[in-house]
């Protein structure tokens, strides 16, 4: 039973995680691809992650997470290379490496920091 609460937390955690990433740069809800540059509705959108979400440390990274259309984030496994290019570019030379870094690192996240998680990315939705 406490498993699944927590899974369902962290899925609500993603959610509205990728609704903040997908709509922080839009315009009038039109976001741009990170790696190609296409623009779109952000639903029609997707939160890529540079590195696997399987990584706890950066799977809510707003650096390591970023704006992808499906063509880049799935059908060419997140465009790796190019994402790692533009964030060096983006938020200056050395951060994809550092973030690369950071997913080795383990952290452990209560239920209750991912609840809290979940407030702090509503607000910042709201603010949009």
């Amino acid at each position: 039973m406490k498993k699944a609460n927590r899974s369902k937390t962290v899925k609500k955690l993603d959610t509205i995680f990728s609704i903040y990433i997908r709509r922080r740069f839009a315009i009038d809800d039109i976001a741009e691809c990170f790696t190609c540059g296409v623009q779109r509705h952000y639903k029609e959108l997707q939160c890529g992650h540079f590195q696997s979400r399987r990584y706890y440390s950066t799977r809510w990274d707003k650096l390591n997470c970023q704006v992808q259309c499906p063509k880049c984030n799935i059908f060419n496994q997140g465009e790796q290379y190019a994402f790692s290019k533009r964030l060096d570019k983006k938020y200056g030379e050395g951060t994809s490496n550092e973030l690369s870094l950071k997913a080795k690192s383990l952290i452990k996240l209560s239920t209750n920091e991912i609840e809290d998680m979940i407030k702090v990315y509503k607000d910042l939705v709201k603010e949009l």
